[in-house]
């Protein structure tokens, strides 16, 4: 069975379809966009014929803007532009990310504004529906002009000179072209410029780490309200009213889907004449720390969205007029990147309190680090200290990118965005985050065992349920490493987060 492909026109590109990209995704040009970019292919095609200095297309790049190229050498120029911009370093790009940069650079470039022959587009749209992946470089951009470095490796692949990853096997050079059925593309005016000018590799990153981050909050909301039942934890810290007199959106949105998780059940009601009058901050304030990430994620996801959209090329086209901007920055994106590492990290750290919590019997019913013979046994001791030192990890982290600049290109490109590593250093901080999760679901968990035959509510039994099914539990001293990567895989794997069922809607 075939799969409909979507439509791709530069302008509606949902937020959703980039991150939920599947492997080999269909998409075709529409005809509106295909009118668009052939127009703005003819003012680039006048500007040539008539010698007029356009930067980047009858000029050299960067420091060398004011250097004319002979009519001769326009080809050469965008040739040599991608040959000697393939300067990234470091480990490959995964195949997810590689496939959201060819929609991203796709859709880009459809919108009309570049200059560039729609064949172009076609051959990107090639090499994702035959999923035949460019190998680009993790390291080398600065976040402007544009991710330049290794959107170069990614043009390589379509001028028959790179390097690309299918079925298994490593593809070089006119092979890469083969496997997606194009021949090497011979690049026009402009059009090498086009293809590096742009955001998509901070942006592909960025939307890599909101995508995690949702599915981390999530699951947090879940763990969380777990940990309360364990901890013996009072539910008034999420009255509705408390929130409401705040004010904040993600705040009563969080705190409306944690006590909807909460209600009455033996577990709860085994502690009703305890006199402890409030819990600690880790557990109380759990919908404010939470709720501000929420709303954190929400910004950033607009952000996002705008930019799925949005044209980072330069110069652009319009009608006849070929102006030069710095769309290329991506200082938008760094600044989300950064803002959502910052709130993971916040969350995370107040997960880490909470585990600490299981741990030290502030629940009376629970023993010390949860052993069966305190003392003999070690318990979480020591799966505590890994959540300790993986928050503290995050907090170094979570120094944002986007606040260091460093010159290039001679002083012309003089301030730069650091996006690109402002979106690794953010999936960092997700892994980093989903460990934490994992242990305080493993020992949340255990503390619920070791309180049987008490309950607590229907969808926490569900949720303790499937840790069961990954976890078995044993209430002995035992190896944890194990236990911590399938808690944490649980969590990656949306099954967590899935148990909220709609209660975050509204």
């Amino acid at each position: 069975m075939t799969t409909a492909a979507h439509s791709l026109n530069g302008q509606d590109l949902a937020l959703r379809t980039v991150a939920e990209l599947a492997p080999r995704g269909r998409f075709r040009i529409e005809p509106a966009a295909l009118e668009r970019m052939q127009a703005s292919r003819r003012a680039v095609d006048h500007a040539v014929a008539r010698g007029q200095a356009s930067y980047g297309i009858t000029t050299g790049f960067g420091v060398f803007a004011n250097k004319r190229i002979a009519p001769d050498q326009l080809l050469n120029l965008q040739a040599n532009l991608v040959r000697s911009h393939a300067a990234g370093v470091g480990a490959p790009l995964s195949p997810e990310h590689v496939r959201r940069i060819l929609l991203l650079k796709a859709n880009n470039l459809a919108a009309g504004f570049s200059g560039i022959r729609p064949p172009l587009v076609e051959t990107l749209l090639k090499l994702l529906a035959a999923d035949v992946l460019p190998r680009i470089p993790g390291r080398g951009s600065v976040g402007a002009s544009g991710d330049l470095a290794p959107l170069a490796h990614l043009a390589l692949a379509l001028i028959g000179e790179g390097t690309a990853e299918h079925e298994g096997r490593t593809l070089e050079g006119p092979a890469v072209c083969q496997a997606a059925g194009f021949e090497p593309f011979t690049l026009q005016a402009k059009e090498g410029l086009a293809l590096l000018n742009g955001t998509q590799v901070s942006t592909a990153l960025a939307i890599a780490g909101w995508q995690r981050a949702k599915r981390l909050l999530e699951s947090t909301l879940v763990i969380g309200a777990l940990t309360v039942e364990a901890l013996a934890g009072s539910h008034v810290p999420f009255d509705a009213r408390i929130h409401a007199a705040r004010g904040q959106a993600g705040q009563r949105k969080v705190a409306a889907a944690i006590l909807s998780l909460l209600g009455d059940s033996t577990l709860h009601s085994s502690h009703a004449e305890c006199d402890r009058v409030q819990d600690p901050y880790a557990v109380r304030c759990l919908p404010q720390v939470a709720g501000g990430a929420w709303d954190t994620l929400e910004h950033a996801g607009r952000v996002l969205a705008g930019e799925v959209n949005g044209v980072s090329d330069n110069p652009l086209i319009f009608g006849e007029d070929i102006l030069s901007g710095g769309n290329f920055h991506a200082a938008p994106i760094g600044l989300v990147a950064d803002f959502l590492a910052i709130a993971l990290t916040d969350v995370a750290s107040i997960a880490e309190r909470r585990i600490d919590l299981l741990n030290r019997r502030v629940n009376p019913s629970l023993s010390m680090f949860l052993t069966s013979e305190p003392g003999l046994e070690s318990g979480y001791m020591l799966a505590h200290v890994t959540a300790a030192a993986l928050a503290s990890e995050n907090k170094t982290l979570a120094h944002p990118a986007s606040v260091d600049s460093i010159p290039t290109s001679a002083g012309q490109e003089d301030h730069v965005s650091m996006a690109p590593w402002a979106g690794h250093k953010l999936l960092l901080v997700c892994e980093n985050m989903s460990a934490i999760l994992a242990i305080e679901l493993l020992v949340a968990g255990h503390a619920l065992d070791s309180q049987r035959p008490l309950k607590t509510t229907p969808a926490l039994e569900e949720l303790h349920a499937l840790l069961r099914r990954t976890v078995p539990y044993q209430p002995r001293d035992h190896r944890l490493d194990g236990d911590i990567r399938a808690a944490a895989a649980l969590v990656d794997s949306g099954a967590v987060a899935g148990l909220l069922k709609g209660r975050l809607d509204g």
